[in-house]
């Protein structure tokens, strides 16, 4: 898919599936605007995708941030047309029980209000310039109860509910707003849920993981009018149907 002249925003891109999208968008011709805690890490990435590319350290959960990164984005690129909502936290895994409530609460800063900052700050640029693309990254967990994962599948509902809200007001302003639900990704989360030894996603082999790629390359599909029938609904990555119109092995 040809993304020449389009901006794409990326939050949590410092690495897994944050990183390898910002890789795919580029290699796509898009300008892309890389987020993240961790300057260093985007800034790194960004200056290795070349001048269509830069980073900048943002944290999802302060709006005032992510409304500033948009504006920067805006101010480089003339504009906005994707935006991905990716950045997400597994920690603290705890049952409830026993959850630290400000590591619960931290958790839904950035899984669920971070999703709606990004949402707030792209949506009146987006819908300005006759509309764009919202992605989320969800989870089957979205839809599911895990043990120890009370903060996750919380967050991760929300946030669907939440794509789903944005395309209830504003698909008739242009907003094609999607979830993808990616399955077990090669990623450091799942090295952090492997290490927690809780539940039996925490028992599975690297091996059963997809790459990161395969998630990064979806995004980029679900920008193209052959998605377009699923816009107002979240996709999965576990759909084999779906993993042959991205093109996946």
């Amino acid at each position: 898919m040809d993304m020449k002249d389009k901006t794409v925003l990326i939050t949590g891109a410092s690495r897994g599936i944050g990183a390898e999208a910002a890789r795919v968008f580029a290699l796509a011709g898009a300008n892309v605007g890389l987020l993240a805690r961790n300057q260093n890490k985007v800034e790194a990435l960004a200056e290795d995708l070349g001048p269509r590319a830069f980073g900048m350290a943002c944290d999802v959960s302060d709006y005032a941030q992510v409304e500033a990164a948009v504006q920067a984005c805006v101010d480089r690129f003339g504009g906005l047309d994707v935006l991905i909502g990716n950045a997400g936290v597994i920690e603290p895994i705890s049952h409830l029980s026993s959850a630290d409530p400000a590591g619960w609460g931290q958790a839904v800063d950035i899984n669920l209000k971070g999703v709606f900052h990004g949402m707030r700050a792209a949506l009146p640029v987006m819908i300005e310039s006759g509309g764009g693309t919202i992605l989320t990254v969800s989870s089957g967990a979205a839809h599911g109860p895990v043990e120890a994962w009370s903060h996750y599948c919380a967050s991760k509902a929300g946030a669907a509910m939440l794509t789903a809200c944005a395309d209830k007001e504003n698909r008739h302003q242009g907003i094609r707003a999607m979830g993808l639900s990616p399955g077990t990704v090669a990623t450091q989360m799942q090295r952090e849920i492997k290490s927690s030894g809780i539940n039996p996603i925490s028992k599975l082999d690297w091996g059963d993981h997809v790459p990161a790629d395969w998630p990064a390359r979806a995004l980029l599909w679900m920008c193209s009018p052959d998605a377009d029938e699923y816009v107002g609904s979240e996709i999965s990555l576990r759909d084999e149907s779906i993993r042959q119109r991205v093109g996946l092995v």
